[in-house]
């Protein structure tokens, strides 16, 4: 699962995003319940294939038409009303999207970390594009006028095209802020950077009250977090059997494990993602072990290689099976981080280890 750019930090800074919003007026849309976000990491359904659905869906709503004008990894991206055709790229795009009452503008939803959110999606079913990456062909083929994507490397001539080019063809591009590298980097994730980017994509899709519902009930859901005080240290193990990708000390495994009151292992390294070796998993002796659910990269085998290891099977946090689990989309910055924050504080309660 390691990728050339698998380590999104943060978003733009809350003064850069605040100032951005100022400069714009908020106009209503439709909001997301709490029960919604309550569910962000609910069950999970199948989609239609992009060839299977109409290319139109209608909108259930018209949007008021609202500038947006900003810069987004360093490309300037300027829409004079709301999209009303968009591709997502990414897992973490198409929640954002659904979780702004928008899933029915989605006209081809690519590569996904997993199964669609059976609650944000419970309405809508996005046609889903064949393959991982989608080609540029493939994306305008469906007359989208926004792609929005979970990473600057979605757009490339080999990928959904080069963003200028797109521009050049009157189709806006975004990527989710927390994965900027090339411009607009950002530091080390907090809550109010990841509310930041929600805000912020709020204004791109003319979605401005649903974002802020969106932000209210996810404050509350944070708040009602009890971080566990018993000094435990965790692991967040994504992916690798050779050499195991960890979660890092700059994105979202590191906030969210801030928010349950756990140490990171490895937050000392000034990353999102790292690889590292065995020894060194074995040498910082987690007391819990954050596991990752991913398309091809299953939670048991992870489970399952750490047993049959003879070095690792002596960890006690292997032991005990002192293990979370959560999944991919959840771990990187979007509107799933804060749902996870929760369900894995509540299976810190249900292994007794929440201090």
């Amino acid at each position: 699962m390691a990728r050339p750019d698998a380590s999104p930090t943060t978003s733009a800074s809350p003064a850069r995003g605040r100032a951005r919003r100022a400069a714009r007026t908020a106009l209503p849309l439709a909001a997301l319940s709490v029960a919604a976000v309550l569910a962000l990491t609910g069950c999970a359904q199948g989609g239609a294939r992009a060839d299977e659905r109409p290319a139109a869906p209608a909108a259930s709503s018209a949007a008021p038409a609202t500038p947006f004008a900003g810069s987004n990894c360093g490309f300037p991206v300027a829409m004079d009303a709301p999209p009303t055709r968009i591709v997502t790229i990414k897992s973490t795009s198409a929640d954002m999207v659904a979780a702004l009452g928008m899933a029915d503008r989605i006209v081809g939803a690519a590569f996904l970390d997993g199964p669609l959110d059976a609650q944000l999606f419970a309405d809508v079913t996005p046609p889903i594009m064949e393959g991982k990456l989608p080609s540029q062909e493939a994306v305008l083929a469906l007359r989208p006028d926004l792609v929005f994507a979970g990473w600057e490397s979605n757009f490339s001539a080999d990928g959904a095209g080069e963003r200028a080019e797109l521009a050049g063809l009157g189709v806006a591009s975004y990527v989710s802020p927390a994965a900027c590298r090339t411009a607009d980097v950002p530091g080390p994730l907090t809550v109010e950077m990841l509310f930041d980017e929600i805000a912020e994509a709020g204004e791109l899709l003319g979605a401005q009250d649903a974002a802020a519902d969106v932000i209210a009930t996810q404050r509350a859901m944070l708040d009602a977090v009890e971080p566990s005080t018993a000094g435990l240290r965790a692991a967040w193990y994504s992916s690798g059997r050779e050499t195991p990708y960890m979660g890092a000390g700059t994105g979202a495994p590191q906030l969210v494990m801030d928010a349950l009151g756990l140490h990171n292992v490895f937050g000392d390294i000034q990353e999102t993602w790292v690889s590292v070796g065995w020894e060194k998993v074995i040498e910082r002796n987690p007391d819990v072990i954050v596991l990752v659910e991913s398309p091809g990269n299953l939670i048991e085998a992870k489970i399952e290689l750490m047993k049959a290891d003879p070095v690792l099977s002596k960890l006690p946090a292997v032991q005990h099976d002192r293990f979370l689990r959560v999944d991919f989309a959840a771990a990187e910055a979007g509107v799933r981080t804060v749902p996870a924050v929760v369900d894995l504080a509540a299976q810190l309660r249900a292994l007794g280890l929440e201090g």
